[in-house]
């Protein structure tokens, strides 16, 4: 179940990622072919354009980011890719270094927790009244729905790496230098020289 959960993450902030690159492009595009058909007089080509409304593109690309950020967080605990200062608790004894990153983890399970609960509560009461985007007329419950979804699934990610360290003592670790299909060991030319050696 935790797979299809990871899975599932993971799909749908490449899906947000890869769609608001795409809307963005096209709605530059289309912006930019509509100002030079009006500069050189191609009449028939602007007329063309100018009934495709592409108006709502930036809202909903701002939308489509809100939500991949709030999931990105919630998928930057699983993997270990937030930014944190353990320099100070890297230093403590192993029992209370224990104590320390479980007290981090658990807060941050709890706060995120909490900013999902006001989500909800926020979310309903917006449900409850006919405000609405201003070019997409989407209501603004969906919109805002990122909040407690987000927040509730990283609080879940917290929970699952306290206990995950709880059981194994190991947090999720991101290696930036890690690419996905390169294997360094396997092309030895791409081992470092020395300053110096002959090429």
């Amino acid at each position: 179940m935790l797979k299809v959960l990871d899975r599932l993450e993971e799909w749908l902030i490449a899906s947000l990622i890869a769609g608001a690159t795409l809307l963005i492009f096209v709605a530059v595009a289309a912006r930019y072919a509509l100002d030079m058909s009006a500069k050189f007089h191609f009449d028939a080509v602007y007329d063309a354009l100018f009934k495709i409304n592409l108006a709502w593109a930036q809202e909903l690309c701002i939308y489509m980011f809100v939500w991949m950020a709030k999931f990105g967080a919630a998928y930057g605990v699983r993997t270990g890719i937030h930014v944190g200062v353990d320099v100070l608790v890297n230093h403590l004894p192993p029992r209370w270094r224990l104590t320390s990153i479980l007290i981090g983890l658990l807060s941050g399970a709890f706060f995120t927790g909490i900013v999902g609960t006001f989500g909800v509560g926020f979310v309903w009461n917006l449900a409850h009244t006919d405000q609405s985007s201003p070019d997409m007329e989407v209501p603004m419950w969906i919109v805002y729905l990122a909040i407690p979804c987000g927040s509730y699934l990283m609080s879940f990610r917290f929970l699952q790496v306290a206990w995950s360290f709880y059981r194994t003592g190991e947090l999720p670790h991101h290696d930036a230098a890690h690419v996905e299909g390169v294997n360094l060991a396997a092309a030895p030319n791409l081992t470092p020289q020395p300053q110096g050696a002959a090429r």
